[in-house]
């Protein structure tokens, strides 16, 4: 498994060669508390690094979805629609948000490794 970490708290993996597969993290599931809804992007858009791809709201707060990287939305996970609870339950397996078609990997190198996101929720 080939995973990044943005200052945002998405978690991606790059693992499948065809398209890279995008989440919350457990730092940020655990800050939002009971998923009940998520907003997810539409097959074929395309965004750039930083742009909002979609929403995810607890019974807490609302909270955006970021892009790690830039790239086309190729799958998003229609069971996360059904049960947004996956969010929480299996936020780094089940409860993955969309799959992206990477179009630049120079971005995708330079998020954080797991050691460097640790460090960094550590003040978060």
């Amino acid at each position: 498994m080939t995973v990044k970490f943005s200052k945002d708290h998405e978690w991606i993996d790059i693992s499948d060669h065809e398209a890279a597969t995008v989440g919350i993290t457990l730092h940020a599931q655990d800050a939002l508390g009971d998923v009940v809804f998520v907003d997810l992007p539409a097959v074929g858009t395309t965004f750039a690094q930083g742009d909002v791809a979609g929403v995810v709201e607890s019974v807490k707060a609302a909270a955006d979805v970021y892009m790690p990287v830039s790239g086309e939305i190729v799958e998003v996970n229609e069971a996360l629609r059904s049960d947004p609870s996956l969010a929480n339950s299996d936020p780094l397996g089940g409860g993955w948000f969309f799959k992206v078609r990477v179009t630049d990997m120079k971005q995708f190198d330079a998020l954080m490794d797991e050691p460097a996101y640790a460090e960094f929720t550590k003040n978060a």
